[in-house]
């Protein structure tokens, strides 16, 4: 199946390395020209292998997603570089531990700056360039399983952003559908990323006790649900949330 994805420009945000990267890898496979976004982790060595390999045009461009006057800067760098953009893949996210009763202020703040707040910046600026444009666009936000299934691990505060992240998609998908841009999201389960390693490794048996497929996904295997969203394929969906979490929530 052609995806339809050859040419397409694609920003995807916390792309260098986990999740993102393999998005990213998947999406140049497909033909299309990346942006990948990152704040501290630089993309290494494979984003110009991945350049030189599939033919397509590729960029790192830094950028803090929870500050607008940065992700404006990257909206604007992007179109002179690789052109208008055709889809917005918002994997950036952020995973720190402390329980309710032991969570501060800062804390809370912190990370819903980087899971809602970020999102909601760059999905307001591709909005309002494909309006500007008259153009169609494609938005896929990566949320969570635990934004559905709650969380006893502390993370808290990242699941409730991630539950408004799904909300935030299903609003936005209503807002524009009448204009061609389609917003969806991918839920994805237990994956073995850096950021999960030391939770896995500490609840290992408890995670795999709930996975009826009894595994943790590769990234890999998260990214076709990704790229179906972002392609032609998925020209009459919108307001979706695709979960791949191994049989974890079943609805």
């Amino acid at each position: 199946m052609d995806l339809g994805l050859k040419n397409k420009v694609v920003l995807v945000t916390g792309g260098s390395r986990g999740l993102g990267r393999a998005i990213c890898q998947g999406l140049a496979a497909e033909g299309a020209h990346v942006a990948v976004n990152y704040l501290r982790t630089q993309p290494g060595q494979w984003l110009a292998d991945m350049r030189s390999r599939a033919g397509i045009q590729a960029m790192a461009v830094r950028g803090d997603i929870s500050k607008a006057a940065q992700v404006r800067r990257m909206f604007e760098r992007i179109e002179a570089e690789l052109g208008p953009l055709d889809v917005l893949i918002n994997n950036a996210g952020y995973w720190p531990k402390s329980l309710v009763k032991d969570m501060s202020e800062t804390e809370w703040e912190q990370n819903l700056a980087v899971n809602l707040t970020g999102p909601f910046l760059t999905c307001r600026e591709a909005v309002r360039l494909w309006l500007r444009d008259h153009r169609p666009g494609r938005i896929v936000n990566i949320t969570s399983l635990t934004a559905y299934y709650g969380t006893t691990t502390g993370h808290a505060h990242y699941a409730c952003a991630k539950a408004g992240l799904a909300n935030f998609t299903i609003s936005l998908a209503r807002e524009m559908a009448p204009h061609g841009i389609l917003v969806n999201s991918v839920s994805p389960g237990f994956m073995v990323t850096d950021m999960t390693t030391e939770a896995i490794k500490e609840h290992r048996d408890q995670y795999l006790s709930r996975i009826p497929l009894r595994r943790f996904a590769d990234p890999a295997e998260v990214v076709p649900a990704v790229l179906f969203l972002a392609s032609g394929g998925a020209s009459y969906i919108t307001g979706c949330s695709l979960h791949v979490n191994g049989g974890l929530l079943m609805h």
